[in-house]
């Protein structure tokens, strides 16, 4: 078995997507049940990604790496940004409020897009009816 030190506390060699998830949900002090209803799914899915039973779909890991100030090649494989070891995470609020802040500032791009395309619906239509 490999050595786990401070600095490889995840190592590739050990650790799974389902780990890395659980210890990046815990280092944001989340329950299972908390992060689900953050992230708009049922418990048992959670617990499903956890478990390396299943992974989410892209738009989710998506959401999941900006929550939890994680990069997505950290999550899939332990590779580039991820969550400090146990003893070195003070488990301050800051990167959960910039995890917060990144997923909704993500959110509001995807609104806006939709607006934009809505309004451009509603122009079409408003410019047929007057021909």
């Amino acid at each position: 078995m490999p050595d786990v030190t401070d600095d490889s506390w995840f190592s590739d060699d050990i650790a799974t997507f389902g780990d890395r998830l659980a210890a990046a949900r815990e280092a944001q002090g989340l329950s299972q049940e908390e992060f689900a209803q953050r992230l708009g799914v049922k418990l048992r899915t959670v617990r499903h990604w956890e478990e390396d039973a299943k992974e989410p779909r892209a738009n989710r890991l998506q959401m999941i790496a900006g929550m939890f100030g994680v990069s997505i090649m950290w999550l899939l494989t332990g590779q580039g940004p991820g969550v400090s070891s146990p003893e070195t995470n003070d488990g301050g609020e800051l990167p959960r409020l910039l995890g917060d802040l990144r997923g909704l500032r993500r959110d509001a791009s995807d609104i806006a897009g939709r607006i934009a395309a809505l309004e451009t619906r509603v122009e079409r239509l408003i410019a047929q009816e007057a021909a």
